[in-house]
């Protein structure tokens, strides 16, 4: 797995400008754009199903901003697992120290799997001025980290993090049923990773989950050592809650694996 340099934008990548150019299914989305991305008339691009998935920008820097306090300072390199557009890869290269100056991040790693999605990414990254301080993969999120922990040397130099000193976040897609109408959403249906899976993935390092407002606390509960408290925050965009990012410290040797 390498990273890769400027891709180019695809006819899989838009910036809709009318209405009418805008699929039915996703006009609502159209019509929240500057939600989304305040400066979406700059020339945000995006593919159509990232649509439903971005972080909205206010809460990708307020996420940021919190990711770079509740870490612990030591962790000097970040990895977004699932990159998708770029909105929180954006706001973590973007992330400073309490300086207000010093960037937080030494390194920022963004991973995709979507060719063209990533292009858009790339782009959006580019308006926002900081494509060249993110490395950006074109690959599986999963098969990095297993080859980051088990076979480091098969990566190119700049991915050979030191695991100690990285931290994860992660904003998976929220497939399966009931997430947008339970009252408390059951992780163990996401599709098409639940938290089972993406917290075995994760377990080695500090990581963050992007997860649905209405998540289980008690699950996330359960993958906390006993007496080690953990941060829930809820992230909302004009008083109404988004979605929760549970901040995860790295498990310990002892700590017994999670069933599926």
């Amino acid at each position: 797995m390498k990273q890769v340099k400027k891709l180019p934008l695809t006819s899989e990548c838009h910036h809709w400008t009318r209405l009418g150019e805008v699929p039915w299914d996703l006009q609502k989305y159209w019509q929240q754009r500057y939600t989304i991305f305040p400066y979406y008339n700059e020339g945000i691009y995006m593919t159509e199903a990232a649509w439903y998935g971005v972080t909205p920008e206010p809460v990708a820097n307020q996420i940021a901003h919190e990711h770079a306090s509740i870490i612990s300072s030591s962790k000097t390199t970040v990895i977004d697992l699932f990159a998708g557009v770029g909105a929180n890869a954006i706001s973590l290269a973007l992330a400073t120290a309490q300086d207000g100056v010093t960037p937080r991040w030494e390194k920022v790693i963004a991973i995709e799997l979507d060719a063209a999605t990533l292009a858009c990414a790339q782009h959006n990254a580019t308006l926002h001025g900081v494509a060249d301080n993110i490395i950006w993969v074109l690959g599986d999120s999963f098969k990095f980290l297993e080859t980051l922990l088990s076979s480091p040397e098969k990566l190119e130099d700049n991915l050979q993090v030191d695991v100690a000193t990285t931290a994860l976040f992660a904003s998976p897609p929220w497939g399966g049923p009931g997430y947008s109408t339970d009252e408390i959403f059951d992780l163990s249906t996401m599709e098409p990773y639940n938290l089972a899976t993406l917290h075995e993935a994760y377990r080695t390092m500090d990581h963050a989950l992007y997860l649905p407002r209405t998540s289980d606390l008690r699950q996330i509960a359960k993958l906390i050592p006993d007496g080690t408290k953990i941060e829930v925050v809820q992230y909302c965009v004009e008083g109404a809650s988004k979605a929760m990012v549970a901040y995860m410290p790295a498990a310990k040797d002892e700590d017994t694996h999670m069933e599926t």
